[in-house]
């Protein structure tokens, strides 16, 4: 009982701290007079007040949480934000039913950037900076910035960091305080958004825009203000701005911040993930350029070059964005950019999939397992940079793999048995599950997931959960051992 009572406690306090992320959208609303800030107002005091209650009844139960506990409050809160962000969504929209709503919100807290939303161009704009406040949030994660701040409320914050962030940055810390590595990190985000806000103004955007598309930017999360995307401004000044920052994001923040603090680029070559991932967006940049041109896709190259490069570097880093609809291209070049997608972003970033750390270190375990076949006897440690790998952790990232491929193939043929077509089954779930945004065919950039029946919404829904948490800390809740430990 005490263990519950705990985990609601956190949740209340978190719910509380969420309440006040509407102070954004009610200021835009006022500034805008767009007739939606009374939805914001009671959205506000409802997250506020609820979360108050469950703090409040539960206070005098609260205390330390368990790795195990970690895992369950970070599942059962992406569920909770995810509904509770649904409330102005459904207010401010006529017909927007709660699957919908909860799709679009679940999608910008995941930061995959589907969208089920047509007329975005004329959405209220504080419905619009709403949206593109879950991807700025969701972008680092929500649960490092309660870190912050649970310990000063007497709520260890370590395991919730340990659940939520993935990979081997979760036993690399910044510093040896959990609080100041969150604050750090976000100081680092924030910064890096404020710069790309004031590039893209002086590209030409507005100041709505360039703030809704910085948040996307840097969270990866690919929502725009308009349906078609960065498309709709048509200027390469704004696409190479949002590329760059792109592949910023992509990078791990830590690396960030030790560059900035070291007032070096050096880090950046000493990060095992950054190199690899430049090298590999890099190639199959000019490669899929001189294919298109090859197969006369774009008579001019360079057309061809501008197109793919920041298409591909939107959807390989997991943003989302789309400038032309690449759907129609050769096929090979959307499958390949979907492809890219599973294994580019960096651990520690604010992108998906199985991110650059697995995709070396499943590299070196195959060159390994070569190598043995010739030497049978020799001993042949795995390093990723310096660090050697240990046994327990490629066997880990194996069982991830497994599991990552498993839930694409569960899902997808979830997909086609509610009707949808394969290649956009497919795609759909490569792209939600990769946190990626547009699949192809009927859910390809030109479209939306608008067109999906109630059930095949949800299980995106899942799909982006899963590929946010990293199938692990989700599937672990589903094992009878979590239970009866």
């Amino acid at each position: 009982m005490q263990r519950f009572c705990t985990l609601v406690f956190v949740l209340g306090l978190i719910l509380m701290v969420f309440g006040l992320t509407y102070f954004l959208p009610i200021a835009t609303s006022l500034f805008f007079a767009d007739g939606m800030i009374t939805y914001f107002v009671d959205g506000m005091a409802l997250n506020i007040g609820v979360g108050g209650i469950f703090a409040g009844l539960t206070m005098r139960f609260r205390g330390e949480l368990k790795n195990r506990d970690g895992y369950l409050l970070v599942a059962f809160f992406w569920l909770l934000m995810a509904s509770a962000a649904t409330l102005p969504l459904i207010w401010g929209i006529p017909g927007l039913s709660f699957t919908d709503a909860f799709f679009e919100t679940m999608s910008g807290f995941t930061t995959t950037g589907a969208t089920i939303l047509v007329g975005l161009d004329n959405l209220a704009p504080s419905l619009n900076i709403w949206r593109h406040e879950l991807n700025w949030i969701g972008g680092l994660g929500i649960i490092v910035l309660a870190v912050a701040i649970l310990p000063l409320l007497g709520v260890g914050g370590m395991q919730l960091y340990k659940a939520e962030i993935p990979g081997p940055v979760k036993d690399s810390k910044i510093t040896p305080r959990i609080t100041e590595t969150a604050r750090l990190l976000w100081l680092v985000y924030a910064g890096i958004t404020l710069a790309c806000i004031l590039c893209l103004k002086l590209a030409g955007m507005n100041w709505l825009d360039a703030i809704c598309h910085a948040f996307a930017t840097l969270g990866l999360g690919g929502f725009s203000t308009h349906d078609a995307s960065v498309g709709y401004f048509d200027s390469p000044a704004i696409e190479l701005i949002l590329t760059v920052f792109m592949l910023i994001s992509a990078i791990n923040f830590a690396t960030h911040y030790t560059a900035l603090h070291q007032r070096s680029v050096r880090p950046y070559f000493f990060d095992p993930e950054a190199l690899p991932m430049l090298g590999v967006i890099a190639g199959s940049i000019l490669f899929c350029s001189a294919y298109l041109w090859h197969r006369d896709t774009y008579s001019d190259f360079f057309v061809g070059l501008r197109h793919v490069t920041f298409n591909l570097v939107s959807i390989a880093t997991d943003c989302g964005f789309a400038s032309v609809d690449y759907d129609k291209w050769p096929p090979f070049v959307p499958w390949w950019m979907l492809y890219l997608s599973c294994v580019t972003a960096c651990t520690g970033s604010t992108g998906g999939g199985i991110k650059m750390f697995r995709t070396l270190l499943m590299w070196k375990q195959a060159g390994r397992e070569l190598f043995s076949i010739l030497h049978p006897r020799a001993i042949n440690p795995i390093r990723i940079g310096d660090t050697p790998i240990a046994n327990k952790i490629i066997f880990a990232v194996l069982a991830f793999i497994f599991l990552y491929f498993i839930s694409v193939v569960g899902l997808t043929f979830s997909l086609i048995f509610a009707g949808l077509d394969p290649i956009s089954a497919l795609s759909a779930i490569i792209a939600c599950i990769n946190n990626a945004g547009p699949g192809l065919h009927q859910v390809g950039p030109a479209t939306n997931y608008g067109s999906l029946s109630d059930f095949q919404t949800w299980i995106c829904s899942i799909a982006m959960l899963l590929g946010r948490l990293e199938v692990f800390t989700l599937i672990v809740l589903f094992t009878p051992a979590f239970w009866r430990s």
